[in-house]
């Protein structure tokens, strides 16, 4: 015990030594090292989890991350004159500083904070530190980056300023705040310089395990090189055709997992200050609604042929325009046709053959029917500001009102929306969930894979099979003349053209219309639903010339990436 205690006795004399060594003797001198070692954290310097994109074989891709640098300071009241051209020299040697902008801010010797440099690698910042230079200060900084730059920017969203702090502002890093924001954190030193450095770094109390559950990253359900693909497209389309802007989403309409949505023009998060515009920020695929065109009449169809009130080669005799509460209803050209079958009006894009659906269906049945299909009610996709569809016309006493929105007039919905009820064509007639969100990471160390079940049915699984035979023969007989057809694999598909309502008038203009189509493959056993629009592309009347080729080109990619077996 005596020895034991002499060893005690003998090491607690050294600690005392040595601290008194540190802190007395030489603790001016540590003091000043420790002030030019340590790397603090701005104010605003934010922590944030990351967002993840999903490549085919389940590898990840760095979508939105945090960036760590630091910031270069200088406090022009402690360099003195004569070292002015000595410490421009020394910052210069390391890193890029142009001399007038330097020697206008050191002479500012009122103020103690000049920022001189940012974004400053770890690499620079150390050799700045080993420089020694009085009145110089090194600061780290975080930023967000998105290292796909305009991929997927829209459903991305930025982070900027809520007021005084910073938060998500658009898409997913809107919705998910929550999750990707981060308690306020100190940030890290070493033990001298947390010892004798005069800077202090606030510390979050609230490290409770509630709010370190929320924490964690996203993964996404977006698949990167299709998402580029589909923006490539996107712009041509758009080159092409001069339309003020172009949209497209690609869904698995199984699971509702959105593999790819993008709008042209886009923007970078990592240069909003070149944006002049902010309206360019909206996502039109969800916070914008439109009358959706002959699209439409592939719900209405598959709504009669549930009904069981029309079959593909029920006929009906076609003058070309049908009235309807004093309105007259033409065709696109104007031109009758003579005794058709319901094929032919899917071929031809009839209005009086979908209105004559709706006639055989009954104006009520075919509003519960639009109802079912989620029309008159939000997806619930994890995006923000989603719009709601206007559809007050499919409560209206007037029987016109049901046949106009029979063929995709005079009621007006959001793209995801029309998605939405796209795809319970193709899965068998289930309504899903649109989502993004795959997986969340939780900093816990726990992770959380999220899946959505099918929701209500909309229509029965053979009627999905006949309208999905039906629309396959649109591709194959009638798109383009039939020169479009894919001889392995069987695709379904309609074109839509709609007439843009004026803003300050109940009437249409003349020369300004909204492309849509939208298609899905293997008709009968379908990966993806793609659709596409373009609105008010100049030149061009109809979608058919317009969105047919872009959306071929993105099927035989798709088919091609994914390694899709033939089917026929």
């Amino acid at each position: 015990m005596k020895l034991i205690s002499v060893f005690v006795l003998a090491f607690a004399s050294i600690l005392i030594y040595r601290l008194y060594d540190i802190q007395i003797v030489k603790g001016e001198e540590y003091n000043r090292e420790a002030e030019k070692q340590y790397f603090r954290l701005r104010p605003n310097s934010q922590n944030r989890g990351s967002i993840f994109f999903s490549n085919k074989d389940s590898s990840l891709f760095p979508a939105a991350i945090q960036k760590i640098g630091f910031i270069i300071t200088i406090d022009p009241s402690i360099i003195s004159t004569e070292s002015h051209e000595y410490t421009f020299e020394k910052l210069a040697s390391v890193i890029e500083l142009e001399r007038d902008f330097f020697m206008e801010r050191v002479q500012k010797k009122e103020t103690k904070h000049q920022e001189i440099a940012k974004r400053v690698d770890l690499e620079k910042a150390e050799k700045i530190r080993k420089l020694n230079l009085s009145g110089v200060f090194i600061s780290q900084e975080r930023w967000r980056s998105y290292p796909g730059e305009t991929l997927a920017a829209h459903a991305l969203g930025f982070v900027g300023y809520q007021g005084d702090e910073l938060a998500g502002r658009y898409g997913l890093e809107r919705t998910y705040e929550k999750t990707l924001k981060r308690s306020e954190e100190s940030s890290f030193a070493n033990f001298f310089a947390e010892v004798f450095s005069n800077v202090k770094e606030s510390v979050s109390s609230d490290d409770s395990s509630e709010v370190s559950e929320k924490e964690g990253n996203i993964v996404a359900t977006i698949e990167p090189q299709v998402q580029a693909f589909l923006e490539e497209e996107l712009k041509s389309l758009n080159d092409k055709w001069g339309a003020k802007y172009s949209g497209g989403i690609i869904i698995d309409p199984n699971s509702g997992e959105l593999i790819a949505m993008s709008v042209f023009p886009h923007f970078d998060a990592n240069n909003l200050k070149n944006e002049k515009d902010i309206s360019i920020f909206n996502n039109p695929m969800v916070e914008n609604v439109y009358e959706m065109g002959s699209i439409m009449k592939a719900l209405t169809m598959a709504s009669g042929l549930d009904a069981g009130v029309v079959t593909p080669m029920s006929v009906y005799y076609d003058e070309g325009v049908i009235y309807l509460d004093n309105r007259a209803i033409y065709n696109f050209d104007g031109k009758g046709r003579g005794l058709v079958d319901m094929q032919s009006v899917l071929n031809n894009s009839l209005n009086t053959g979908a209105a004559f659906v709706v006639g055989q269906m009954g104006k009520n049945k075919f509003a519960k029917y639009m109802f079912d299909f989620g029309l008159g009610e939000r997806t619930g996709i994890d995006l923000p500001n989603e719009a709601a569809n206007l559809v007050n016309n499919l409560q209206s006493v007037r029987d016109v009102e049901y046949a106009t929105a029979s063929f995709g007039q005079g009621i007006a919905v959001t793209p995801i929306s029309m998605v939405r009820a796209l795809s319970a064509l193709a899965n068998g007639g289930f309504l899903i969930k649109p989502h993004f969100i795959k997986k969340i990471d939780y900093t816990t160390g726990l992770s959380k894979n999220i899946s959505f079940e099918k929701g209500r049915r909309v229509i029965k699984e053979e009627t999905s099979e006949e309208i999905s035979r039906m629309l396959t023969r649109v591709v194959d007989e009638a798109l383009l003349g039939g020169t479009v057809k894919m001889e392995n694999y069987s695709v379904a598909a309609k074109t839509g053209t709609a007439q843009i309502a004026k803003e300050d008038a109940r009437e249409y203009y003349d020369d300004k219309f909204f492309h849509t189509f939208f298609g899905y493959f293997p008709s009968f056993d379908p990966k993806f639903l793609v659709f596409i629009f373009s609105y008010d592309p100049r030149g061009v009347r109809y979608a058919s010339e317009t969105l047919t080729l872009p959306f071929v080109s993105i099927t035989k990619y798709l088919i091609n990436y994914y390694e899709i077996p033939p089917d026929r």
